[in-house]
């Protein structure tokens, strides 16, 4: 195919199926290009439940929650392209050029807007430092779950879980119904890094151990796996001498952490933040780069496929407004179109008590009502107030009764009626807080 069309959307999971269904449903001319042969990206895999409580209102699994998104692609007139890769993206006056390669080989296609929904990758045992040879055995969780879940071949028999991210614990349930024995879950951070829910159902409900403060420093084996060296680490996760020992297993599973997949978006100048290494944005998802958008993993790791879908819904609506703002040439147009085509920016701001805040702009020549913002603290906490100034002004406030790293907080800010001006500041602070009887308290304003 070649030829121009309103917006491109890369990468076919959840975050860029539900980014160009929302682009179709507003009217724009959508292409959806995917590497993989399949629709879903790593929700295919996925096979326990609990996706889609808050979107569809019931729990399912990856693949079910996929099907219903592919469900609805197939309704639209959406293109789709398989099995085909993004290659290189060139920025023209008033258009992006993608340079695309797939089956039938290599074809050109011009854009008016771009989605990057690239999700994330899995850091490896080398990205993290383990010491010894590269023997068979030592796999990220995610590869796990695909030998497990896809292949039905069991990649181990004993092993050790390396980080307690989310998938490493569904992986220890998984591994464990299927006859391997996990000899324990180690985690280097003095506080567990999954979900609250995940440590319960897939460790406590199985006897799983799980060990803080500890990693895996060094690994045995010249074919195949034989055992890991642990030790303890000090506060900050470097190992204590004369703390180790020796664990024999045939597998190491590794949960260390994702990487948002944004080459792409360096290729093309968009401005990343770190330490999360996703695009800055605004609330309507668009980077600094007019007319290149990011959602879902690729814009920031997330604990819920519902968030991902979230972003991609938001990200493909308000592409498909800037797409029509270049084809509204005259100014008469542009105006009529309710979207103005200069954006200025106030800040957002979380100081050091946050992990992350997105966005982290706002254009305010588009605010709405409700601004949805998400964060996460750097450190657990208990009793905590969030609060949300302008300038002097107070306009946010909520106590929650317990904050942790691993699961995301979504709030709404109320903005339409506030005066914001080029570059003033709304910052959020972290204070301590009584612990609210029966749950969490908020005054929002």
């Amino acid at each position: 195919m070649s030829g121009r069309i309103d917006i491109a959307v890369i990468g076919g999971g959840p975050a860029g199926l539900a980014a160009a269904i929302a682009a179709d449903k507003a009217g724009a001319k959508t292409l959806l290009v995917e590497r993989e042969a399949r629709l879903g990206g790593i929700l295919k895999q996925c096979i326990h439940d609990g996706f889609g409580l808050l979107r569809f209102g019931e729990k399912l699994s990856g693949p079910e929650y996929a099907f219903k998104d592919i469900e609805a692609l197939g309704q639209t007139t959406v293109e789709v392209k398989l099995l085909t890769f993004v290659t290189r993206i060139e920025k023209c006056e008033g258009f992006f050029r993608l340079t695309l390669v797939g089956a039938l080989g290599i074809e050109t296609v011009e854009t008016r807007a771009l989605i990057l929904s690239t999700g994330c990758r899995e850091r490896t045992a080398r990205q993290i430092a383990i010491h010894g040879t590269r023997p068979a055995g030592v796999i990220t969780a995610g590869a796990a779950q695909y030998y497990t879940n896809i292949l039905g071949q069991l990649p181990c028999k004993r092993c050790v879980i390396l980080g307690s991210g989310d998938i490493g614990l569904i992986m220890a349930r998984r591994l464990t119904l299927e006859g391997a024995k996990v000899i324990g879950v180690y985690e280097a951070k003095p506080t567990p890094s999954g979900l609250s829910r995940n440590i319960a159902q897939c460790l406590e409900d199985f006897d799983i151990p799980l060990y803080t403060s500890r990693t895996v420093t060094r690994v045995f084996g010249r074919e195949r796996l034989e055992a890991v060296e642990i030790a303890s680490v000090d506060e900050k996760m470097r190992p204590i001498p004369g703390t180790t020992e020796r664990i024999a297993c045939d597998g190491l599973i590794l949960s260390v952490g994702l990487i948002p997949e944004n080459e792409l978006a360096e290729s093309l100048g968009v401005p990343l933040e770190n330490p999360a290494r996703g695009p800055i944005c605004d609330q309507h998802y668009e980077t600094l780069i007019d007319g290149i958008f990011s959602c879902g993993n690729a814009l920031q790791v997330n604990d819920l496929a519902d968030y991902v879908s979230e972003s991609g819904e938001c990200a493909g609506r308000y592409a498909a407004d800037f797409a029509v703002c270049l084809k509204n040439t005259d100014e008469k147009n542009i105006s009529n179109s309710g979207i103005s085509s200069k954006r200025i920016f106030a800040k957002l701001s979380g100081g050091r008590d946050f992990l992350s805040l997105v966005p982290q702009r706002l254009n305010i020549n588009n605010i709405e009502d409700d601004t949805t913002i998400f964060f996460r603290a750097r450190e657990e906490r208990g009793g905590t107030r969030i609060r949300a100034f302008a300038g002097e002004k107070e306009i946010f406030s909520k106590t929650y009764n317990q904050l942790r790293p691993p699961e995301m907080e979504r709030i709404t800010l109320k903005l339409k009626n506030l005066r914001l001006g080029e570059g003033d500041v709304i910052q959020f602070i972290m204070e301590d807080a009584p612990v609210a009887q029966g749950g969490e308290w908020r005054v929002e304003g």
